[in-house]
């Protein structure tokens, strides 16, 4: 199993319009390291949804649940279909995460601007840890 992050401003589309959904089309992603990682991702591999903007916290987590296939929207790029797992109870921020050591090489820190990243299984297991 592979580890995920997926970001987004929760006034295009929010964690909350995701859970109303129950499963959505992840598409849009417009870069090519962020494309890469959608090629990648597996059924049933999990997902950290993250409130980008002015909340910047992790607040959820989904599951893969269709393989990459070509965007919607431009079928020069590639999306993916995810399902939602669970909120979390308590919200991760960014000021959290940043302040946790072990989670230092994240590369959300490295590269802010990324909008589907990979995590190591120990930086999603402790965010869940931070989250519960």
């Amino acid at each position: 199993m592979n580890y995920w992050m997926v970001k987004s401003e929760p006034s295009s589309y929010s964690w909350e319009d995701f859970v109303a959904k129950k499963e959505d089309v992840w598409d849009g992603v417009r870069n090519y390291q962020a494309r890469n990682f959608l090629r990648a991702m597996q059924l049933g591999d999990l997902v950290l949804f993250y409130h980008s903007g002015k909340d910047k916290a992790v607040v959820g987590i989904a599951e893969v649940s269709e393989e990459n296939f070509p965007d919607p929207k431009d079928k020069d790029w590639l999306a993916v279909k995810l399902k939602v797992n669970s909120t979390l109870k308590n919200p991760v921020s960014l000021q959290a995460i940043k302040s946790e050591d072990a989670l230092s090489d994240m590369l959300m820190l490295r590269q802010s601007r990324l909008s589907v990243m990979s995590l190591e299984k120990a930086e999603f297991e402790l965010i869940l840890k931070m989250g519960s």
